[in-house]
């Protein structure tokens, strides 16, 4: 009689075995099947691209021609004809140069030192300029290209302000393409940089930079010994967004001057488009995509790197 009462039957085991474990599955359930939707089109539109970039970078693909009918794997070959390649090599210079100028001296400097400016003035001052430069950063880069090429181009706004000055015009289209984009990256791109730096610097506790007033440290002494040291993390995060924003640019340069007169504004991203869509070579075109996301990657650890040790101190 006891061990017919402490035994349960074979029928209430199953039961109880099957009812713990329905829920399990109905947990599972209940969150995969509203996950898979997203975890499909994430399938399709990114790592799907991703892992045909890295394919075909390995291939002879084109957009016409033999090689489109009967793609074919080459193995490191567009790599060694990208080593080879004066073009490259060019691109890469001027990619770092557009890089240095337009995101880490331009606009990070001149972010900073408007939100620096903006910090004591009043509200309309700083809601004017807020709009000036936020409005330049929400405008499509084919705005800023004809923009600025109309600023810059022989009869443009510049060169009527510098003949009323007496001055000789220039073609600066043609003079110093790089340094023509590397201004318009700058007034398109500055506005993230001060929006960055000015919510930082809300952060910076007042008591501080009066002590250092009272003590007789300058405004530069105190910027330098104050103010910097307690953002630092902000700006290293701040480079690290530019960064890779501007190491994307593609539609700026390419309407402002299309990679020349010749080569000497082709950066990475223009030259990849060149490769893959002008000339059809779609697997060279990939392998020099692929270069560019390594430069991104190298100067991306730099920074990160140095968010780390900061975050350690």
């Amino acid at each position: 009689m006891a061990s017919s009462t402490l035994t349960p039957p074979p029928a209430a085991a199953r039961a109880r075995r099957t009812g713990s474990a329905r829920p399990g599955r109905r947990g599972i359930a209940r969150w995969a099947v509203p996950l898979a939707p997203a975890v499909l089109l994430l399938i399709m539109f990114v790592a799907g691209p991703i892992v045909w970039s890295v394919w075909a970078a390995f291939t002879n693909a084109a957009l016409t021609g033999a090689a489109a009918a009967n793609t074919e794997f080459v193995g490191f070959e567009n790599f060694q004809n990208l080593l080879a390649d004066p073009a490259v090599w060019n691109a890469t210079v001027l990619t770092l140069i557009f890089l240095f100028g337009s995101a880490i001296v331009g606009q990070n400097l001149l972010g900073l030192a408007l939100a620096l400016l903006m910090q004591r003035r009043n509200r309309v001052t700083r809601a004017f300029v807020s709009t000036v430069v936020v409005g330049a950063w929400v405008l499509p880069e084919t705005v800023t290209a004809f923009t600025w090429a109309a600023f810059l181009g022989r009869e443009g706004s510049l060169n009527t302000a510098l003949a009323a000055l007496g001055l000789p015009p220039q073609n600066w289209m043609y003079a110093a393409p790089i340094f023509a984009v590397i201004l318009a990256n700058i007034w398109k791109g500055t506005a993230f940089s001060m929006m960055v730096y000015s919510a930082a610097l809300q952060e910076v506790p007042p008591d501080l930079k009066e002590s250092a007033r009272v003590d007789g440290a300058s405004g530069v002494q105190t910027l330098r010994h104050v103010t910097l040291p307690l953002i630092r993390r902000s700006i290293l995060t701040n480079l690290i967004l530019i960064t890779l924003q501007t190491l994307q640019v593609f539609t700026l340069i390419y309407i402002m001057t299309g990679g020349g007169p010749g080569t000497r504004s082709e950066t990475l991203p223009v030259l990849m488009y060149e490769q893959a869509f002008d000339f059809g070579h779609l697997g060279y075109g990939t392998a020099i995509a692929l270069v560019l996301l390594a430069v991104a990657g190298l100067v991306s650890a730099v920074y990160v790197r140095a968010l780390r040790a900061e975050g350690s101190v």
